[in-house]
């Protein structure tokens, strides 16, 4: 059976869900609006439109992926599938404050897992969890952030810091516990520029 504009109507076009059936936020829906506008594809504007609901929910809700797929005029599978297979989408809940240590070659020869312990321990994640109890933190290894040059580092919040020491993460939870912005001085993008402004 072919729609109207050709294609299979088959169930994937039945698992569509109807915007008018779906209540999203109104700045959730700009966001995906004006990621969709950048692109000749808008299917192609999933990865944007799941960063808006991460960001917007802390987490990629079922309910968060239903309102982007609808917006895109996707299935909500599709746009399960594209996060799950990326590791910085998380599709359970997290900590109000992520923190992720490079685990690496670079970070791991300079001391990674020793970082990754102390934040953890720092932040209170029992072994096997990746958040705190009080949910405030969650504290992930990952394979592999991309600045070899400041091993080990971590990112926190999506910002890199780095070198550091077991000291600096327990003075990074800490601060991350009272609201501050954590470790300026280990922030990457505080640094001067190579060669100068």
């Amino acid at each position: 059976m072919s729609g109207v504009d050709g294609k299979s109507a088959g169930p994937a076009a039945a698992e569509l869900p109807r915007p008018e059936d779906v209540n999203c936020p109104p700045e959730l829906r700009e966001q995906i609006e004006a990621a969709m506008a950048r692109y000749p594809q808008v299917r192609s504007a999933s990865i944007p439109a799941l960063w808006a609901v991460q960001h917007h929910y802390g987490w990629c809700t079922p309910e968060g992926i239903r309102q982007a797929a609808a917006v895109i005029g996707v299935t909500p599978a599709h746009l399960e599938g594209v996060a799950s297979f990326y590791d910085l989408f998380k599709l359970e809940p997290g900590g109000r404050h992520q923190v992720l240590v490079c685990t690496n070659i670079s970070c791991w020869m300079n001391g990674g897992d020793r970082l990754l312990d102390a934040f953890r321990e720092a932040a209170g994640v029992e072994p096997g969890a990746s958040r705190s109890a009080d949910g405030e933190l969650s504290v992930e290894p990952f394979e592999c952030l991309g600045a070899c040059d400041i091993a080990p580092m971590a990112a926190i919040d999506m910002r890199y810091y780095g070198p550091l020491t077991a000291e600096d993460a327990a003075t990074a939870v800490a601060e991350l516990r009272a609201g501050e912005d954590p470790l300026p001085a280990r922030r990457l993008a505080d640094r001067p520029k190579a060669g100068g402004s």
